[in-house]
């Protein structure tokens, strides 16, 4: 009776989601009041001041870490759309190419995979669903195309966000969960071009590419993507890669004498300066990461807090997101003046997107922290780990996609879904690795089917009531993709 009771604040939160179609902050809401009135009821969690205080500081706490990533990576969105940087970088993507399978892999992979890592949060396909359409692919299949090409990246996302929960819910090694993350995809990694690659082919022979770039693409993002998680952690293995891979592939391709017949050339300085604040958050996360003693420093500078069985700690100075804002104001400050004046504007754009965000991060947090602390994801956790023992693996990739389509957010998921891994994995002694990395896989994939997302790049499209139509596209892609992560986790298992 106990696990049922404790699963219904999930079950709650997705109806409400899905079925009455609430906000997440909404339905977060409500299912955390459900959860503390069953938490007193069925667990005896007690109703003290510091009992009711603890899981809401704990999930202030970690609600403002995470928007201190969003907020820079919104901002340096909005910077570059209103400096017109993003036109520029659009308008040389459009030029490299006159294949629409290559101009497809430009775009709906490495372009899509580059604004994940670099903002994430919808940007990719907001940024290149549309673009897609204006080199000549109908809006379903751009739509589709952009949900598909920058899902590999999703897992780490805004220079690393979701992958915040999961370190907070286990003492892993990050470099270690990052490179068992981008592995997992790498494994994969054919999948999702190769259907990008499939959607782009054209009508006429003549105008279509040779099979072989999409191993090329998929090397070009993974092999640097890998490097970068073995070396630096979870930062920058999608905006690295995606960047790296981006201007290896434009090069070859212009070196086969593919390039748009027709298309003005952009200059490489000009592309340069739109991609300026980009490099600056590849060059200060390098530094920062890479020498030691700076390292040592910047983690040095923390801010812990602890009230009874609550707490949390953060390095500010260390953090992603002031990596993100040093790259943004720098990059600001150096521009012509024109482009300076565009700084504050942006940063007041951004800052008006948080309320939401935040309201569904401390929503969702609350939740899963009520549920760890009165006991529910323990007794959730024993069930599941005596109905799959060291099997559970299997299953994390197909539950992290679940998160993902329930709430539109990998990092929601890995919020709402990380600490009960870690316990299946006490229960059934063993690891939380590899359940881990299962579930910032599968909450990666989730983002193709999420409806959120769907509805939000439909807009930017013109597919509004034409949602349906990209689901039956991503659905099939989506579970075949988490399932595969499974049975790769189930057979490494044993060497864990």
């Amino acid at each position: 009776m106990q696990p049922l009771l404790a699963l219904l604040p999930i079950l709650a939160f997705v109806a409400l989601l899905l079925g009455l179609r609430l906000s997440a902050a909404a339905a977060g809401l409500v299912s955390a009041s459900a959860c503390l009135a069953i938490a007193y009821l069925a667990f005896g969690y007690p109703l003290g001041s510091i009992d009711l205080l603890g899981p809401l500081l704990e999930a202030g706490f970690t609600a403002i870490s995470i928007l201190w990533i969003i907020l820079p990576a919104l901002a340096i969105h909005e910077y570059q759309t209103r400096t017109g940087a993003t036109a520029t970088l659009a308008a040389w993507l459009s030029s490299v190419s006159a294949k629409p399978q290559l101009a497809a892999l430009l775009i709906a992979w490495f372009f899509a995979l580059f604004l994940e890592g670099a903002a994430g949060f919808g940007t990719p396909i907001a940024l290149a669903a549309p673009l897609l359409v204006a080199v000549g692919f109908t809006p379903v299949r751009a739509l589709a195309m952009a949900l598909l090409g920058h899902a590999a990246g999703v897992s780490f996302g805004a220079v690393g966000t979701p992958i915040v929960p999961l370190l907070n819910a286990a003492p892993l090694d990050p470099y270690v969960l990052s490179i068992l993350i981008v592995a997992l995809h790498a494994v994969l990694g054919l999948l999702l071009p190769a259907i990008v690659f499939r959607m782009a082919r054209p009508a006429e022979r003549s105008e279509r590419a040779n099979w072989y770039w999409v191993p090329v693409a998929a090397a070009l993002f993974f092999v640097p993507a890998a490097a970068l998680a073995w070396f630096l952690g979870p930062e920058l293995p999608t905006l690295g890669g995606a960047l790296l891979g981006l201007v290896l592939f434009a090069a070859v391709v212009r070196r086969e004498r593919a390039a748009a017949a027709g298309a003005p050339p952009v200059p490489a300085m000009e592309v340069g300066k739109a991609a300026l604040p980009y490099l600056l958050v590849l060059v200060g996360v390098l530094l920062t990461r890479m020498i030691q003693p700076v390292a040592g420093m910047l983690r040095s500078a923390d801010l812990t807090w602890r009230l009874d069985a609550f707490g949390g700690s953060v390095a500010p100075l260390y953090h992603p997101g002031t990596m993100l804002m040093a790259g943004l104001v720098v990059a600001a400050l150096v521009s012509r003046p024109l482009a300076r004046r565009e700084l504050r504007p942006a940063l007041v754009a951004a800052a008006a997107r948080l309320a939401p965000v935040g309201l569904a991060l401390v929503a969702v947090l609350v939740l899963a922290r009520l549920m760890v602390h009165s006991g529910m994801i323990e007794t959730l956790a024993g069930s599941a780990a005596s109905m799959a023992g060291p099997h559970w693996p299997a299953a994390s990739p197909l539950v992290g996609a679940l998160g993902s389509f329930v709430t539109g957010s990998a990092t929601t998921s890995n919020i709402l879904f990380a600490d009960f891994h870690v316990a299946v994995s006490a229960a059934g002694g063993f690891s939380p690795l590899l359940p881990l990395a299962g579930q910032g896989f599968g909450a990666a994939i989730g983002n193709i089917v999420a409806p959120h997302n769907i509805i939000a790049g439909a807009a930017t499209v013109g597919l509004i009531g034409r949602e349906a139509a990209t689901l039956r596209q991503t659905i099939p892609v989506c579970l075949v993709y988490a399932l595969l992560g499974g049975a790769i986790l189930l057979l490494i298992g044993p060497a864990w």
